[in-house]
């Protein structure tokens, strides 16, 4: 296999653990203020990701610095043209990361009730600037035959994209609402959880057919024929998803909900294979694992490193998900 397929499959390998984790984190996020009806169930809502929500955010940077290394025309075209949108995106983690440690420095309300909220849009806006940016890159975005992007930051939102954008939200949502059904002891805020998982499940499904539809006539995806596969099973796991949370067979809802996370993911990349960024001024301008990639002898280095080093971040991130498998109780909280 040669090494530029292999770190495409890498990068993807990257974003689809990246957005499985980190979606129910978001959703997680955004649920929070909604059903947590008091200051414990709002603590016990944050201690469910409280221990892993960092860890998970290291698959994003991984896939960065793995993008950055071995594909840097696509780095620096995606940094300097999505420069805007990452940059809210920025400042929705940075909010995100800061909320969860200050929202404990004071009893008061008003101040615990801000820091909620700041959680709230910390984790509302990377979840939907990931769907917008996803769906730009399979639909084409203006890049000239220098690889420079020259559009502006308004080039970026179009109905399809937009579409993009609800359809990750809605679905980490419900991620997110079936992983606190799992994590929570059983009561009413699991009731609640499970609640919105139906609710947003409706949002979602609705939202993922029309961008289905709107992916078929805007962009080439189903000319792969894998690709078109992936995106169908992550309909169907979907369906799958929801029918066991009708049935409150949450383990299996969110296992099914996570593929449905994955499929997707893998259905955008492979629609995307060779490419990595489609001109929508001229197909040749596009940004591939070719045109786009560093030396060879720099992804011989990249592989031997991330073969020694991968795993060892596998084992450690599985090890801590072991350790704080348990349900979260409000006897926990008490000190």
């Amino acid at each position: 296999m040669e090494l530029n397929v292999l770190w495409f499959i890498l990068i993807t390998v990257l974003f689809t653990g990246f957005f499985f984790l980190e979606g129910f984190d978001y959703g997680v996020g955004m649920l929070m203020p909604f059903l947590g009806k008091n200051d414990i169930e709002r603590r016990m809502i944050i201690n469910t990701i409280g221990p892993v929500w960092d860890g998970n955010e290291v698959w994003m940077i991984t896939a960065g610095g793995a993008l950055f290394a071995a594909f840097p025309s696509v780095y620096a075209t995606l940094f300097s043209g999505f420069y805007l949108a990452l940059f809210i995106m920025l400042v929705g983690l940075i909010v995100r990361g800061v909320s969860f440690e200050f929202r404990s420095k004071d009893d008061h309300p008003m101040w615990r009730s801000t820091w909620d909220w700041m959680i709230f849009i910390g984790s509302m806006l990377p979840a939907l600037l990931w769907g917008v940016a996803v769906t730009n890159l399979l639909q084409g975005v203006p890049i000239n035959a220098k690889m420079h992007y020259i559009g502006t930051f308004f080039d970026l939102l179009s109905p399809y994209t937009v579409l993009g954008g609800v359809a990750f939200l809605t679905l980490f949502i419900f991620h997110g609402a079936l992983f606190l059904s799992l994590k929570i002891e059983k009561g009413p805020l699991v009731e609640r959880a499970r609640n919105a998982a139906l609710r947003f499940g409706v949002l979602a499904a609705v939202s993922c057919i029309a961008l289905v539809v709107m992916t078929y006539s805007h962009t080439d995806l189903f000319k792969s024929a894998g690709a078109g596969i992936a995106l169908w099973g992550a309909i169907a796991a979907f369906v799958i998803s929801y029918l066991f949370t009708v049935r409150r067979r949450f383990g299996w809802a969110f296992v099914m909900s996570g593929l449905t996370v994955a499929l997707t993911t893998i259905a955008f990349f492979w629609g995307l294979f060779p490419r990595f960024i489609v001109s929508s001024l001229n197909p040749e301008w596009s940004l591939t694992i070719y045109n786009a990639s560093s030396t060879p002898y720099t992804l011989k280095i990249m592989t031997f490193a991330a073969l020694t080093l991968v795993p060892v971040v596998l084992a450690y991130q599985i090890w801590t998900y072991w350790t704080f498998r348990k349900r979260v109780t409000a006897r926990d909280l008490e000190y």
